[in-house]
This record gives C-alpha cells, sequence and structure tokens, in this order.
C-alpha cells in the first residue's frame, strides 16, 4: 500500500448519519483489556501492551465485534504513535477511520474521539494540514454534545494546536493552547498535563521567534508544574516527564532534562 497518499480525504459528510446499532453477539471485555494495558503501560512494558492491543483486535475481529474492534484500533493509533512505527500508525488510522464512517459515528463523541486520535497520529507523521480538518469536526462535534468543561476539550486544543504550529498559523496555536490551559485547569490534579501545555507553547514562542523571553518562562513554570509536591509520582507522570524532557534539552535546562528522566526511571523500576 502506498502510504504517501492521503489516508482519506476527509469529507464530514461521509462519517455522519444515523450511528449503527451495537454489535450484537459475543463482544470483545474491553474494559478488562484497557485495565490490562493500563496496567502494562504504568510499569513501563510498552511493548507487551502494544502485543495485547494486536491479539485484542484480533479477537474483536473474529467475534464480529466492530464497537470493540475501533476501541482497540484507537488505542493502537496510540501506541504507533509513541513507538515511531509509521506504517502501523498509519494503517490503523486509515481502519479507524472506515469503521467510524462506515458506522456512521463521525457525529457521535466516541466516534469523534476516534478521530481525534487519527488526527493526533497524522500530525505526528508529518501530516499536520490533513489533520486540521479532522481537529475541526472533532471540535464541533464535541462543542455540540459535552459540557464546555469537560476534560476532553483539554486533549482536543493541546493536539489541534500542535497541528496548526507545524503549519506556521501561530495565531491559531497559541489560542488552542491557551483554550487547552482555561480546560485542563478546571481537572483535578491538572499538573502533568498543564506542563504539556507549558512546554508545547514555549516551543512556539521559540519557533514564531528565538528571542522571546515567554518561552523560557513557560519552561519555568512547566518545571513548577512537574515538582508541585501534591503530584502523585505513579505511571502517568513518568510518562509525561518523558515526554516533557525533551523541551527542556532543547531549551537549555539540562539538568532539569536529567532530573526528570532518572525520576521516569525510578517510577517505572519501583512499579
Amino acid at each position: 500500500m502506498d502510504y504517501q497518499e492521503p489516508i482519506c480525504p476527509f469529507d464530514t459528510s461521509a462519517y455522519t448519519g444515523v450511528p449503527d446499532a451495537e454489535p450484537t453477539g459475543a463482544t470483545l471485555p474491553v474494559r478488562e483489556v484497557i485495565a490490562q494495558l493500563d496496567a502494562l503501560y504504568n510499569s513501563g512494558r510498552e511493548k507487551e501492551g502494544g502485543a495485547l492491543l494486536t491479539r485484542s483486535r484480533e479477537q474483536a475481529a473474529a467475534l464480529g465485534d466492530w464497537r470493540g474492534e475501533l476501541s482497540m484500533l484507537s488505542e493502537l493509533m496510540g501506541y504507533y504513535r509513541r513507538d515511531r512505527q509509521e506504517e502501523l500508525a498509519l494503517a490503523s488510522v486509515r481502519d479507524g477511520m472506515e469503521l467510524v464512517r462506515e458506522h456512521h459515528l463521525g457525529s457521535t463523541v466516541s466516534g469523534a474521539t476516534v478521530l481525534l486520535n487519527a488526527a493526533t497520529t497524522l500530525k505526528a507523521f508529518g501530516r499536520a494540514a490533513e489533520s486540521i480538518p479532522i481537529f475541526e469536526h472533532v471540535s464541533r462535534v464535541y462543542a455540540d454534545n459535552l459540557d464546555p468543561t469537560d476534560y476532553r476539550f483539554g486533549g482536543l486544543y493541546n493536539n489541534m494546536g500542535l497541528s496548526y504550529a507545524d503549519v506556521d498559523d501561530f495565531a491559531h496555536a497559541e489560542r488552542c493552547f491557551k483554550l487547552a490551559m482555561q480546560c485542563i485547569a478546571r481537572i483535578p490534579a491538572p499538573q502533568n498535563e498543564l506542563a504539556v501545555t507549558l512546554c508545547n507553547l514555549a516551543e512556539l514562542y521559540d519557533k514564531r521567534d528565538p528571542l522571546d523571553e515567554r518561552a523560557a518562562a513557560c519552561m519555568e513554570e512547566a518545571w513548577e508544574k512537574l515538582n508541585d509536591p501534591a503530584l502523585a509520582h505513579d505511571g502517568y507522570h513518568a510518562f509525561t516527564i518523558s515526554k516533557c524532557a525533551p523541551s527542556f534539552d532543547y531549551f537549555g535546562f539540562f539538568l532539569y532534562a536529567a532530573e526528570l528522566r532518572q525520576r521516569a526511571e525510578e517510577i517505572y523500576a519501583g512499579a
């Protein structure tokens, strides 16, 4: 398959309509699989998590459980994205978007969340321009169906901002990151998510103007968030600081970056 061509030209009308009824018969125990997956991720066993997702997707497909298969595909997008397996990531995007289209889930929150993961994956592999119409569609669906304070807007705005930054639309990117911070600030224990957003904002300021002093200020604030005494040092925190460490390196905060990496290793070792 030629992955140089667009995965799917995003035509909203092709993804919406009356959603199909839920699958009948035996289904994949999705909650149990996700619980197992979280346990593996929290102990740093990412490869085993990927294998679990692959097996579970195959099981759902064999059962004819398209809903379960879609859940596994959405998780696989994230796994392959983090593991930098481009071909498999894009195949998961293609298959996931096809299931959303086939079952008319584009106007539902669950379908839009799969599309959000797909758009994030496209952006991660250099397809930011292709991802933006999908992000915008997800934004409309969320606005129609979710409370404005819902935590899911934080992830949406953060990832959409990254795509706008990639295409040098700095005004829209900055607006997205600031909206993300407003949304995230409302959730319990928001420090991890705020730190990630501050790193994104710092890199945006630097890309627009390397002399912009707000970039360093954002990184200092991110450091404060990651060292909040009330913050739990769990697997999710380890994952977050592993994401933030390269930003600290980029801006010359080498000791901060080294301390974060050591902390992540200690958390995983003790899991």
